[in-house]
């Protein structure tokens, strides 16, 4: 099965006073990479949910960004600063005796002075917001991997497409190939012929001999057998349920490879443009791997 690796997703749960909303996004990478933004005091659930996107993505960068609001009455806490309080009253009075005012000193006036009052430090329960945080992100990355899916449902069809053009390719090249000898004692024959203006007498059996040994050095069955195999391993492995992106990248390398290898030893004009043309599809299908898990 291929899936593609950029998608996006988000979800939002809401359990009595907690509401978290998770947006997820996905990128290509040659790895497995997790970047988490996380509320300050929920840091210590990091860990799970990086599991959590392990167990549901094997490649590409992840970003996913948590929000979490609690409106219960715990989550509101307020200390007071009583040595700076005290301290800061205890100048006002002195500032009342000098200048001689009568006026009382008002809250207003205290707690006006920044740091007095601060939000208190709470002990947030992470077992009981983990659930919630849990089936949030686990519905988001539902949703993430099904936009995935659908993404390299489309990528799919379009390698197997490339595929059978491929194949055909090879089935024509296969053909011109197949009268290698003929075709090399033809040469000999016309090239011996040219060189010696009829002269000389021509000795079938020798240029029998040297045909053979071109036809042999030219030979491209093997690469043939080869890249049947690897479009056959191509095939099998896109459609498996583990994720493809390596395992493809390194058939590509090797089919690239082999036709590299037969337009090396073919010398005829046709079979070298038709492996152009497929070195152009192969070209087409890398770009496509990049974005495959």
């Amino acid at each position: 099965m291929i899936k593609s690796m950029t998608a996006f997703a988000r979800a939002e749960k809401t359990v009595e006073e907690l509401t978290v909303m998770v947006e997820i996004r996905s990128y290509n990478s040659r790895h497995l990479d997790i970047a988490l933004r996380v509320p300050h005091g929920y840091l210590a659930l990091e860990e799970k949910i990086k599991g959590l996107v392990a167990g549901k993505v094997a490649r590409g960068r992840i970003e996913a960004n948590l929000k979490i609001r609690d409106n219960s009455d715990e989550t509101y806490a307020f200390e007071i600063n009583t040595p700076k309080a005290r301290a800061y009253h205890e100048s006002l009075i002195q500032l009342k005796d000098m200048l001689n005012i009568n006026s009382e000193i008002s809250i207003d006036l205290l707690v006006g002075m920044g740091g007095v009052i601060k939000p208190a430090e709470i002990d947030l329960d992470m077992e009981a917001c983990w659930p919630v945080v849990k089936d949030c992100i686990g519905e988001a990355l539902e949703d993430l991997v099904a936009m995935r899916k659908r993404e390299g449902d489309y990528i799919a069809k379009d390698l197997a497409g490339r595929l059978d053009d491929i194949e055909k390719s090879v089935d024509q090249i296969e053909k011109e190939s197949g009268d290698l000898l003929f075709h090399y004692q033809q040469r000999l024959k016309d090239r011996m012929s040219l060189l010696t203006e009829g002269i000389v007498e021509i000795d079938p059996e020798r240029i029998a001999q040297e045909a053979a040994f071109l036809a042999d050095r030219s030979d491209i069955s093997e690469e043939i057998v080869r890249v049947g195999s690897h479009i056959k391993q191509f095939r099998e492995i896109t459609d498996s349920t583990e994720p493809a992106g390596r395992k493809l990248n390194f058939l590509l390398q090797e089919l690239n490879r082999e036709f590299n290898t037969m337009g090396s030893k073919t010398e005829k004009a046709k079979v070298s443009h038709i492996i152009v043309a497929v070195k152009s599809e192969l070209e087409k299908i890398r770009e496509q791997l990049q974005n495959i898990e």
